[in-house]
């Protein structure tokens, strides 16, 4: 598709002006009270906006139709995607699956430290099933339930649980809204990504060592949670898991978007509600009764509309020839790894959605093995600060007064060990993936 170059016009400046003002409304969301989706779908219509009158001017509108329909495909498959997974995970919050979890670990009578560690395995390797937000807010709802006489343990075990979500969600497709952009687009193979789970796991292994010296050896007073799962809870949760199989059969042996396979999930889901609810009617129990429907109006809409904004925008940017100047200046001038290592970092301050699609917007020309870095990076560079990801904004609120911004911070020194030691894990172990160049897509 041809594209003009408008960076130096009155229509590309004033998008950049267009979008800078809405992220900075994004960044002082808890302040203005102004949900994040608001500002950057009107950006992102603005923008569009000048786009269209720009390329109108050129003669080019049906160029400029072309460009929208591409990114209006792309948003599609993610909207769906996630539509699905959001729905399996609110029906599972709905059947008490999580809550039972918590009441077993929180039965189990462990040491501080131990908690500490088990907290910190579950989140990293759960927040690869379901996603890194989700987990985060199980596991810390349970450091904030057995530490409630030890502030110090709330703290660490916090840090230690936003750290492993983001890690783990960072080696497969699942985890992190990134990565599923990442497999969607065809850059990076499913079982690809498992190429980076030992640095993935360095990466949370080398701040929980530190951080592990601060938490208290001495076992929490006893505490009892009698949360048990509702009917049909276990059932949903392999449904689920039967759903991920599906999108991944799609994408690997149909070729067919993986989107597809998950609404092909939501139907297995869907049909088992309906036997569910009919069987609750009939014996006249509540707990069985499963509204399916009723679970969309759970979904996060204000994130998925976010997302709009945000691809859209970015599109835009991209569009009016922003994203070439960029590619440039990082890519050309610094070199694959420099900007893979410095994006990555970026995450934490610049949320990591509109990096990643800015950079496969951008397309530059790397080898599997750095594909995967970016993928690495962008997934637990955010880690760094506690405003950095979805995890750790989302705990904050959780753990209100026990995890806060200056708590993180003492221990990011920590943090950034473990997300340049990830990194050179990745170098040394996958030197081989840097000499094989990417598919096209």
């Amino acid at each position: 598709m041809h594209e003009l170059n408008l960076t130096g016009s009155m229509f590309g400046l004033l998008s950049v002006v267009i979008f800078i003002g809405a992220y900075v409304l994004v960044v002082f969301e808890e302040a203005t009270h102004m949900r994040k989706s608001k500002p950057v779908m009107l950006a992102a219509g603005l923008i569009w906006t000048l786009i269209g009158i720009a390329y109108a001017m050129h003669g080019m509108s049906d160029e400029a139709h072309e460009h929208a329909t591409h990114i209006v495909e792309e948003y599609g498959e993610l909207f769906l995607f996630l539509l699905v997974a959001i729905t399996y995970v609110n029906t599972m919050e709905e059947r008490r699956v999580f809550d039972a979890l918590r009441a077993k670990l929180i039965g189990m009578g462990l040491s501080y430290r131990k908690l500490f560690w088990l907290t910190g395995v579950l989140a990293f390797f759960l927040s690869g099933i379901f996603d890194n937000l989700t987990t985060a807010l199980v596991m810390g709802a349970v450091v904030v339930a057995v530490g409630r006489s030890s502030a110090k343990f709330v703290t660490v075990g916090c840090v230690n649980i936003v750290v492993a979500a983001n890690a783990g969600g960072a080696f497969t497709p699942f985890g992190d809204i990134t990565t599923l952009m990442v497999w969607q687009k065809g850059v990076i193979d499913f079982f690809e990504f498992f190429v980076i789970f030992i640095p993935s796991m360095v990466n949370w292994f080398v701040p929980a060592l530190i951080m592990s010296f601060a938490v208290p050896a001495e076992l929490p007073p006893p505490a009892t949670d009698n949360a048990r799962m509702k009917p049909g809870g276990r059932v949903v949760l392999i449904l689920f898991l039967l759903t991920i199989v599906t999108a991944i059969s799609f994408k690997n042996f149909l070729h067919l978007p993986p989107a597809m396979g998950m609404m092909m999930g939501l139907g297995y889901m869907q049909i088992y509600s309906y036997f569910l609810t009919r069987k609750g009617k009939r014996l006249k129990d509540s707990e069985l009764v499963l509204d399916a429907f009723k679970l969309f109006e759970r979904v996060e809409w204000d994130t998925l509309l976010f997302f709009f904004g945000i691809i859209f925008a970015v599109g835009g940017l991209g569009v009016l020839g922003y994203l070439d100047l960029l590619s440039t200046a990082l890519y050309d001038g610094l070199g694959a790894t420099a900007a893979n290592m410095i994006l990555g970092a970026m995450s934490a301050v610049v949320d990591n959605i509109p990096l990643m699609f800015a950079v496969l917007t951008m397309e530059p020309e790397m080898s599997h093995g750095q594909w995967l870095l970016i993928t690495l990076t962008c997934g637990v560079g955010g880690s760094l600060l506690s405003i950095g990801s979805a995890a750790g904004v989302a705990l904050m609120g959780q753990a209100r007064g026990h995890y806060t911004f200056s708590g993180h911070l003492k221990w990011s020194w920590a943090i950034a060990l473990g997300y340049f030691a990830s990194i050179g894990v990745h170098l040394v172990l996958n030197a081989h993936h840097f000499e094989v160049a990417a598919n096209a897509f």
